[in-house]
């Protein structure tokens, strides 16, 4: 698998002068499975400019995985080429709700005065899938969803090849079940995504002093982000879903202490940031 990294800010975008070496784009990640399919995780506005190159690329069929539906991961779908291409075939998957279908809560910022377009009327011929309870496949590799501890459903994803094993959890607070330490993988929120993968992409929006204000948010310290990756045994971690009050020398020191939590020689950790490509052996 390949990845590469089109957004990586937690909560809004970000844009400016301090914000360049990481990135103020919000949550997106484009995955190239070895069969040739693309999966796009997230639709937040790093997906404008990757919608841009599938355009050039001539890509016609997606599939666009929605962890949640906060605007974060959702605000740069209207703005998403291919979504406006008649050619383009696109399925959405996302968590259900008892309440209303995906479609019709994505519907509500297609919406006058949200939006001048409905979304009735997207030429793309788009299909809305709720997330099986069962894992299923896209071109050979597996796909796995299961909820996890954040505001609203919300699910985390993990994808497998017959080669490696790649986990997405950006808005995700294990620790507000408590500790990791005294507990079995089966009573961790996310255990079952994040278990033995080679890579896991993982929210570490807060510094320990912020995460004690925020506690119940949806998101996690950078402390809590590596304890949660030692427990359920992931090989390899990508601190993402930055907060947007940090500028890029406040990145740089939160990921410095990221990679001191993890231990020398142990657990590879290192910041998310706009433009990384990443492969998962």
């Amino acid at each position: 698998m390949r990845l590469k990294i089109w957004g990586c800010r937690g909560s809004v975008p970000t844009p400016g002068p301090e914000t360049v070496r990481f990135g103020g784009n919000t949550s997106c990640i484009e995955v190239s499975l070895p069969g040739g399919a693309l999966i796009v995780l997230d639709a937040g506005t790093g997906i404008i400019p990757l919608g841009l190159e599938l355009a050039e690329r001539g890509v016609r069929r997606l599939n666009l995985l929605l962890t949640h539906l906060h605007l974060d991961h959702l605000e740069g779908l209207r703005f998403f080429a291919p979504l406006w291409d008649d050619r383009v075939k696109l399925d959405i998957w996302g968590p259900p709700s008892p309440l209303l279908s995906l479609r019709e809560r994505i519907s509500r910022s297609f919406s006058p005065p949200l939006f001048p377009i409905d979304l009735r009327h997207v030429p793309a011929q788009v299909t809305f899938r709720d997330v099986p309870r069962r894992p299923w496949t896209i071109d050979r590799a597996s796909l796995t969803a299961d909820l996890v501890v954040h505001p609203g459903p919300t699910v985390g994803f993990r994808i497998e090849t017959s080669g490696s094993t790649f986990a997405y959890l950006p808005d995700h607070e294990p620790a507000l079940a408590g500790g990791f330490a005294d507990r079995t993988r089966d009573w961790i929120s996310g255990a079952s995504i994040a278990a033995d993968a080679d890579l896991l992409v993982h929210d570490a929006q807060y510094f320990e002093d912020e995460y004690v204000e925020r506690m119940g948010w949806g998101h996690s310290s950078v402390a809590d982000a590596v304890a949660f990756t030692h427990a359920v045994g992931a090989r390899r971690l990508v601190l993402f879903h930055h907060e947007p009050r940090h500028d890029d020398g406040s990145l740089a020191r939160l990921e410095g202490q990221g990679r001191s939590l993890a231990g020398p020689n142990a657990l590879e950790t290192t910041l998310a940031r706009e433009g990384m490509v990443l492969e998962v052996p």
